[in-house]
């Protein structure tokens, strides 16, 4: 029997992602402290947010996969989260504006039985144009990115920001490493190609 899989994040695009792996899979908001602890390196705090919103879920299910994921910009070593509020927007972005962005995008997926798991962390850069002002209100009134890290929709219209991009999975810029999942779905011996 194949076991449940569950996705521990609220988060509308790791949803749509996991959508288009025709998959069925239950949505679980986890409950966990997103404080950075003091002197944690980057790679570091994406993994055990992953990680701590995996576990938050699985201790509370049998039988299941569950996907945990988190995400932050980095430019120049600081960290940018959601913005949040349209004020904040304005300052992430007037600061990235010709600048190189890295997304850092944890992902664990744990077996709630044994509680085994697989972690990763994925790296995608993003190389800024310069952008003006007026292009930055236009966005912000244009776009649902206060809840996106960096103020960056890559999937909707900051991809005009974009003058070029390098990674190795354009997915985990959304928000959810869907090349590393695949793999560590398949580890768990569940394999989405197969009935």
């Amino acid at each position: 029997m194949r076991k449940q899989i569950i996705l521990a994040s609220s988060s509308i695009h790791r949803k749509k992602l996991l959508n288009q792996l025709k998959i069925q899979f239950e949505i679980v908001r986890p409950n966990i402290n997103e404080t950075r602890h003091n002197n944690e390196n980057i790679n570091s705090y994406v993994r055990r947010l992953s990680f701590e919103k995996a576990q938050s879920v699985a201790k509370k299910y049998k039988k299941a996969l569950v996907i945990g994921s988190d995400e932050v910009a980095v430019v120049n070593k600081k960290v940018l989260g959601k913005p949040l509020t349209k004020k904040n927007a304005i300052k992430q972005l007037k600061y990235l504006s010709n600048k190189i962005v890295t997304f850092k995008t944890g992902l664990c997926v744990m077996d709630s039985d044994s509680m085994k798991k697989y972690t990763s962390v994925a790296n995608f850069k993003i190389y800024m144009r310069k952008i003006t002002e007026k292009e930055i209100i236009n966005y912000i009134n244009k776009e649902d990115m206060l809840n996106c890290a960096g103020s960056i929709r890559i999937e909707g219209l900051a991809i005009a920001f974009v003058k070029k991009m390098h990674g190795i999975d354009p997915s985990s810029i959304v928000g959810l490493p869907v090349l590393k999942l695949i793999e560590f779905l398949k580890r768990f011996n569940y394999n989405i190609l197969t009935k």
